[in-house]
């Protein structure tokens, strides 16, 4: 009689681990939502670093007493520039935003800025994403919702265009703004 070795169990076993995990992830509430730690909590620090020519973002921005966004940007990025205009209409409609370049060029950033238009009131620079990486931000576009006393409410992942943005996005601006 062959002997069976227990490393003929480990390929099952590893299939049925992810399956489980699958499984699971599939009934949590909010299954196309990615957790943030922050949320609830005071916003981290942001570089005081600018792109030349733009405003430096103060912590005084982000506790302002007024609704702040904060979205993580690159001009490298295609959905960062497909989201550029609903930026530009927020930021007419009085909405302040600053944008975070991260892991960009200062030449490429701000020559997009300047052909396109900058709907920021602050501009850091963080090129080796180190705010980003503070932030919980794991790829651009990301936007946060800042509360006038500085918390983070919400956490966006993905451009602000098309029927998440619609969904999910402008219900917890909403609700921000009713606070």
């Amino acid at each position: 009689m062959a002997k069976v070795s227990p490393l003929m169990f480990l390929p099952p076993l590893i299939f049925a681990g992810f399956a489980v995990m699958a499984y699971v992830g599939m009934f949590r509430e909010d299954p196309q939502g990615l957790p943030s730690t922050r949320v609830g909590q005071p916003a981290p620090p942001i570089t005081d670093q600018a792109l030349p020519g733009y405003e430096p973002v103060t912590p005084e921005m982000l506790r302002s007493g007024e609704l702040t966004l904060v979205n993580f940007w690159a001009s490298w990025c295609p959905p960062c520039r497909a989201e550029h205009p609903k930026l530009l209409q927020m930021q007419a409609d009085g909405m302040r935003i600053v944008g975070v370049n991260f892991k960009d060029q200062q030449g490429t950033a701000t020559k997009y800025l300047r052909d396109d238009d900058n709907p920021f009131i602050a501009v850091p620079f963080d090129p080796q994403g180190r705010t980003a990486i503070e932030w919980g931000v794991t790829a651009p576009p990301e936007t946060f919702i800042v509360g006038g006393d500085g918390t983070v409410l919400f956490r966006f992942a993905g451009p602000l265009v098309g029927s998440d943005y619609e969904q999910r996005f402008l219900p917890a601006l909403q609700a921000a703004m009713a606070q």
